[in-house]
C-alpha cells in the first residue's frame, strides 16, 4: 500500500529530527527482502540500493590501533596437545604471534605468557587488529588460569581496581528499568567488557537516585576488574538493564 508505506516513512523522518538525526535529508530506502528472494526486479535493485546508500552515508569506522593491545576475553576453549585458546573481540592496538601478553583479572596476579597462535574464523593469522575477532592459543596457562570476564592486553598497559567513580543514568519504568530509586548500598551485578561483577553503590550526599535521572556514584565491585577512565558499562538486577554508566576515574 503506497499510501501506508508514505506515512510510515513520514513517521521515520519524524523520528529522526526528534533524536537529532536530520531527518529530513536521510536517505530512506523502501525494500522488502521478501521480494527480492523471489527474484522481483524491483526488490532486488531496492537492495541494491540500499547497500549503495550505506556505503554512500555511513562512515567507516575508526579503528583504535594506536593503543596497547586489549583483547577483552569471551570464551576459553582447550585444544588438546597445544593448549588454552580464549576467543572474543580486539578491543583496542594490535597483537601478533610471539607478542608477551598478560592474563588480567582473575584472582591472583597477572600471568604472563606469549601468544602462540592466532586465527580468525578458523583462518590462521599473523596479527590482529581493534575490531577483530580472534582466538589466541596462549603458552603456558592453564585452562582453569583464566575466564569469561578477564582480559589479555599488553603487560603494564592496564591495573585491575575494585572501586572507581561513575556518571549513571537509571532507566525510567517507560525505558524498561525500575519503578522504584535505588540508594546507597544498592548492589547490582556491573556489567563490564566481559565480566559479570556484583558491586555496593555509594550515592554521597544525594544518597538517593530515582528512575530517570543521571547521577554521579562511587561503587566497589566484589573482586578486581581491569578499568580506566571513560570505560562503559551497564548496571543489571533480575535478568533486566537497569542503568547504564561511563567510569569516571579509577580510585585506589
Amino acid at each position: 500500500d503506497p499510501e501506508l508505506t508514505d506515512l510510515v516513512e513520514l513517521e521515520v523522518r519524524e523520528l529522526l529530527t526528534a533524536n537529532g538525526y536530520g531527518g529530513d535529508s536521510a536517505p530512506v530506502v523502501r525494500v522488502s527482502g521478501l521480494g527480492a528472494l523471489e527474484g522481483d526486479p524491483r526488490w532486488t535493485g531496492a537492495i541494491e540500493a540500499l547497500l549503495d546508500a550505506v556505503d554512500t552515508y555511513v562512515p567507516m569506522p575508526v579503528r583504535y590501533t594506536d593503543a596497547p593491545f586489549l583483547l577483552p576475553v569471551e570464551n576459553v576453549l582447550t585444544i588438546t596437545g597445544r593448549g588454552t585458546v580464549v576467543t572474543g573481540a580486539v578491543e583496542r592496538g594490535s597483537v601478533r604471534t610471539g607478542d608477551r601478553v598478560a592474563v588480567l583479572g582473575g584472582d591472583g596476579e597477572p600471568a604472563l605468557t606469549v601468544v602462540t597462535g592466532l586465527e580468525t574464523f578458523g583462518k590462521p593469522m599473523e596479527s590482529a587488529e581493534a575490531g577483530d575477532n580472534v582466538a589466541l592459543l596462549l603458552r603456558g596457562v592453564p585452562r582453569e588460569g583464566v575466564r569469561r570476564g578477564q582480559v589479555v592486553a599488553a603487560p603494564g598497559s592496564v591495573v585491575p581496581r575494585r572501586r572507581f567513580t561513575a556518571r549513571v543514568y537509571v532507566l525510567s519504568a517507560r525505558e524498561g528499568g525500575r519503578t522504584t530509586p535505588v540508594a546507597t548500598g544498592y548492589r547490582p551485578q556491573f556489567y563490564i567488557r566481559t565480566a559479570d561483577v556484583v558491586g555496593d553503590v555509594d550515592l554521597g550526599t544525594a544518597g538517593v537516585a530515582r528512575p530517570g535521572e543521571t547521577v554521579e556514584m562511587t561503587v566497589e565491585l566484589g573482586r578486581d576488574v581491569p578499568l580506566e577512565a571513560g570505560l562503559g558499562f551497564a548496571i543489571r538486577e533480575g535478568g533486566r538493564t537497569v542503568g547504564a554508566g561511563t567510569v569516571s576515574a579509577v580510585l585506589d
